[in-house]
């Protein structure tokens, strides 16, 4: 292990840090407010709200990141009219590709995991919600959506993590981020261990960070309800 290379190259490292983390909070909150609706309509007894989100889950979970990142980057470009277009100066982005790619990506697995939270709400308690007179849309928002967040606290907390780690392709369409810093210090200095070692123990230090902290949310709304139940 040549430290001096590591030691050098930290600024790299910080500076790809703080891309990662950017793209991880964009992608979360986007990604967040996206599921929370289709999570709704996932449980709504038509077929005409569940199916389309269904459809839309299916195919996002079921193909790879990796492609629908390319998709977006590279094989939007290809069009004529897509590049003719008012979106083309987002497009041609790829920071906006990216971002697009994960904020689907993790907004159709929030949405899957926010219904299956919905779904192990206890009926008695929507029962009692409606006893008192309260519309679905009340019900949704007082005992539905808050119970089934804290029961989703633990699935979400994975999904978190799988996005840190997920975030590490957008290296791929030339952003600069902690894969992206351990290429460059590989394309430096010709050292790939020292180079990628680093960027590991780096996400290593990200997701324990991300871990603690969704142990203590869970220490803190999850535990109490499980305690009740």
């Amino acid at each position: 292990m040549d430290f001096d290379v590591i030691l050098d190259s930290l600024p790299l490292y910080g500076h790809g840090a703080l891309v990662t983390l950017a793209l991880l909070v964009l992608s979360l909150a986007f990604g967040l407010a996206l599921a929370m609706p289709l999570a709704m309509l996932r449980s709504l007894p038509s077929p005409w709200a569940w199916r389309p989100v269904w459809a839309f889950t299916y195919v996002m979970r079921g193909t790879p990141l990796l492609v629908q990142v390319f998709l977006l980057y590279y094989g939007l470009a290809q069009f004529e009219v897509v590049r003719d277009s008012a979106l083309w100066p987002l497009l041609r982005s790829a920071w906006f590709c990216a971002v697009t790619a994960f904020v689907l990506n993790t907004g159709a697995y929030t949405t899957e995991i926010l219904y299956g939270a919905m779904r192990a709400v206890p009926g008695g308690e929507v029962e009692a919600a409606k006893a008192l007179g309260m519309s679905r849309w009340t019900t949704f928002r007082r005992i539905i959506l808050p119970s089934a967040f804290r029961r989703a606290l633990p699935a979400y907390g994975n999904e978190v993590v799988l996005m840190l780690h997920a975030t590490s392709l957008a290296s791929t369409v030339t952003l600069f981020d902690l894969t992206g810093a351990a290429r460059e210090v590989n394309s430096r200095f010709y050292m790939p261990f020292e180079a990628f070692i680093t960027a590991g123990v780096c996400y290593l230090l990200l997701t324990f960070v991300l871990v603690a902290l969704f142990r203590a949310a869970e220490a803190r709304w999850l535990t109490p309800l499980t305690a009740r139940s």
